[in-house]
């Protein structure tokens, strides 16, 4: 890569991002998305990187078709018009060689906010599945709905929402 960093592409088939919110004051109610795809470039030894992933909004899975085709809709994320929800990073912190913070910017419905990303759990390592090294890593945002005009039912449904994501990437 341009800034000597390794880049490493998303594998789709360990990675995905779920959702949390308290319904009603009843429970907290989960979902996910399970198509996302993007780059991961890490430079340890200079404590830089840059993320790009990409998430495609219908990909929204909460157990009920029926709920999911209303969150699809033009009232929530309204994916006939933003097929993409897209986190791009300004920056990332390290301690030591480990990213531990993913500052950046989340797009979600055509809007746009500064978001950061705890990175609670990071590894990585030679998968001899792959003949490749690879990384993997697991956190989480807190954002409200409102933020990004989905912020329909509020107070009933929590505008707090937090995002979880599972990543792994394979290395060029």
């Amino acid at each position: 890569t341009a800034s000597g960093g390794e880049l490493y592409h998303i594998d789709p088939e360990h990675t995905f991002s779920s959702f949390e919110y308290m319904h009603w004051g009843l429970s907290l109610q989960r979902g996910r998305f399970d198509k996302n795809f993007g780059t991961i470039e890490l430079d340890a030894a200079a404590k830089t990187g840059a993320i790009d992933i990409q998430i495609e909004a219908a990909s929204i899975s909460t157990g009920s078709e029926l709920f999911n085709s209303v969150l699809r809709s033009n009232g929530f994320f309204d994916v006939a018009n933003h097929p993409k929800i897209i986190f791009k990073s300004t920056g990332m912190q390290f301690d030591d060689d480990r990213p531990v913070r993913a500052d950046g910017e989340l797009t979600i419905a055509g809007i746009t906010k500064p978001v950061s990303l705890e990175i609670t759990r990071f590894h990585c390592r030679f998968m001899i599945l792959y003949l490749k090294q690879a990384c993997g890593a697991n956190g989480f945002a807190k954002i409200l709905r409102s933020d990004f005009n989905l912020g329909r039912y509020v107070p009933f449904v929590s505008d707090e929402v937090t995002l979880h994501f599972s990543v792994e990437g394979i290395r060029e």
